[in-house]
């Protein structure tokens, strides 16, 4: 296995309010790869995308420690569930967003914005406006936006929850053999155990809050080329759908006792 970009050495974190204390995470253990995809899945509430503004810096451990290879240098990319695109600009205007907030904006990064929207399908639409793109190429260009600050750590909080089941199908495939080609790392938080699959590495399951980690799946599929949609009819797909089911309705039994 290559070398570790993230290491969450038994993370704790709970809420605080006037009313008194939720406990969200406790103990998360877990280290991830470059180059690799993970997955997070668990009961709604259980905590998952807490743990990503962790790892992303929004919110400090409680205690445990959150070890970056190289904190100064490894730049983290934070995918939201809503596109959260600013309707007045174009869609090329508005994947230039970042560069222009932090004043890299150059050449190079305009040069790169167009080849992003090539690689993406939504060159011949970046004159538009968001309200004319359909749900999943908004999806496509906040990625593309994201992207733009060539994050070495991709965080996905459940990005594609937004769309139908049939765009939702197409567009997070796209997207994952998109990620796969550029070797990001890379955290996606799902309530779908067939995109999880079909998208990972490994899988992580969460228990109930305060959540742990129940189990991890290291996930090996028999497919000829690097295509999620392929994967969802490889042999061992099912298996591995039957395994997580089980982890994770077993956590929804127990909550609702």
């Amino acid at each position: 296995m290559s070398q570790k970009i993230l290491q969450c050495n038994n993370v704790c974190f709970s809420y605080h309010s006037l009313t008194g204390e939720t406990h969200a995470l406790t103990d998360i253990s877990f280290n991830v790869h470059k180059g690799e995809f993970i997955s997070i899945v668990g009961p709604s509430g259980c905590g998952k995308s807490t743990l990503l503004s962790l790892i992303a810096g929004l919110n400090t451990p409680e205690s445990g420690e959150i070890i970056l290879e190289n904190p100064a240098e490894t730049k983290i990319g934070y995918m939201l569930q809503q596109d959260h695109l600013l309707e007045w600009r174009t869609i090329y205007s508005n994947v230039l967003l970042g560069p222009e907030i932090n004043n890299s904006l150059s050449k190079e990064k305009e040069e790169l914005a167009l080849r992003l929207l090539k690689d993406y399908g939504l060159y011949r639409f970046k004159d538009k406006k968001p309200a004319e793109l359909s749900g999943g190429m908004k999806q496509r260009a906040a990625l593309i936006r994201t992207m733009m600050m060539q994050p070495d750590l991709l965080l996905l909080d459940e990005p594609f929850s937004a769309l139908d089941y049939q765009t939702r199908l197409m567009v997070s495939a796209d997207i994952g053999h998109i990620i796969r080609q550029s070797g990001i790392s890379t955290i996606l938080v799902t309530h779908d155990l067939s995109e999880a699959i079909s998208l990972s590495d490994r899988i992580i399951v969460l228990t109930k809050r305060p959540a742990t980690i129940k189990k991890e799946i290291p996930v090996s599929l028999t497919i000829l080329n690097d295509d999620p949609l392929a994967a969802r009819n490889a042999p061992e797909f099912q298996k591995y759908f039957s395994i997580l089911w089980k982890e994770v309705s077993d956590e929804y039994s127990t909550a609702n006792q």
